[in-house]
């Protein structure tokens, strides 16, 4: 069986403020842990390799099954000390690439185009696309051979303008997930906000917060498997 390829940040912190963000720790663990009990193995990749930082914020919501992720040193090593460059991934590997989220994603996923071709490599090897929260951003400027958007005409969800009022970070974020997705003919799905919701649509499967991370790779899971 190929492998799942997670895409992380290596975003320190809200750009023009001294606030931290990066890696939303159990965006990642939790999606860790539903492929190990399934017996798929994972690779992870950041757009300059290496050190992924962990929003603080995140940190408030761990439980067992993120902790032991957490302190697992293969986690710690290839999950966030030491990531994968673009360059050092062969597509051919993966059946699928995860973005993961933290507001840190919204500044170096959109416009990486090494990420965007290892995606879309993935994609045309009958891959699957697949994001939680705000790594839809990694999803937003993916095309396909004639130049559209591989989002166009694709029910998508990811984190929602109500749930960034709530975070408090609409007037920091640099765009709204809905207003992107829609301005490139994504139809952009939403539930209750900080409700579990995950979609499938094709080959493409997203999730709206982070509380739909297991939900997210359940649905990945049963395409792999």
């Amino acid at each position: 069986m190929k492998k799942v390829l997670i895409v992380e940040t290596n975003v320190t912190h809200y750009q023009g403020t001294t606030e931290p963000t990066g890696l939303w720790l159990g965006e990642a663990a939790e999606f860790v842990a539903e492929m190990k009990n399934a017996g798929i193995e994972v690779d992870f990749v950041s757009p300059k390799g290496g050190f992924v930082p962990l929003d603080p914020r995140s940190m408030k919501y761990i439980d067992e099954s993120i902790l032991e992720i957490y302190e697992d040193p293969d986690f710690i090593h290839s999950g966030l000390t030491d990531t994968l460059r673009p360059d050092q991934v062969n597509p051919a590997d993966y059946a699928a690439i995860y973005y993961t989220g933290g507001h840190g994603v919204m500044w170096d996923f959109p416009d990486d185009l090494s990420i965007q071709n290892l995606a879309s490599a993935i994609y045309d090897n009958n891959g699957y696309l697949v994001s939680v929260c705000h790594g839809v951003a990694g999803l937003l400027n993916i095309k396909d051979k004639s130049g559209n958007y591989l989002i166009e005409g694709k029910n998508i969800t990811g984190f929602t303008t109500t749930e960034e009022i709530i975070a408090g970070k609409k007037s920091v974020v640099p765009f709204l997930n809905q207003v992107a997705v829609e301005k490139r003919g994504g139809h952009f799905k939403k539930k209750r906000f900080y409700r579990e919701y995950a979609i499938k649509d094709d080959r493409m499967i997203t999730g709206q917060n982070p509380f739909s991370v297991r939900a997210v790779a359940k649905l990945l899971i049963a395409e792999l498997i």
